[in-house]
């Protein structure tokens, strides 16, 4: 079961977890339009990786790409898409490739639990 992390409580988790590491699983058109996470500025190692396209296609190298990232298994992975569904189905798919992931429940704009890591005040591009 995918651990789940609200955005409020990331600078909290990365003090007592240096090592881990976001992933931000939105379409380039969302980060074009919404913003970024600038994760650098609070210590997290940050990729950008599309899981679905705009035309809602998955993207079926999305694990392959992954790996060419590089990130050692042993880093703890915040998966982020805009509300925390597709961030989800990421996290589950690394974790079937042995890697510790973490959900951002509440993503980059937030859905009705919270505000999501752009409303909470954490840095953006």
């Amino acid at each position: 079961m995918i651990k789940q992390l609200a955005s409020k409580d990331i600078e909290d988790y990365i003090k007592n977890n240096p090592n881990s590491v976001l992933i931000d699983v939105r379409t380039e058109e969302e980060w074009n339009i919404d913003g970024k996470p600038d994760g650098e500025k609070i210590g997290l190692k940050t990729h950008f990786l599309t899981i679905q396209f705009s035309d809602k296609t998955f993207n079926e190298n999305f694990i392959e790409d992954f790996k060419k990232l590089n990130i050692q298994k042993e880093n703890e992975i915040l998966t982020m898409c805009m509300g925390g569904v597709r961030s989800q189905a990421a996290a589950e798919l690394l974790e079937k490739e042995n890697y510790k992931c973490i959900n951002i429940s509440d993503g980059f704009l937030g859905n009705p639990e919270s505000d999501g890591w752009k409303n909470s005040g954490l840095p953006c591009k």
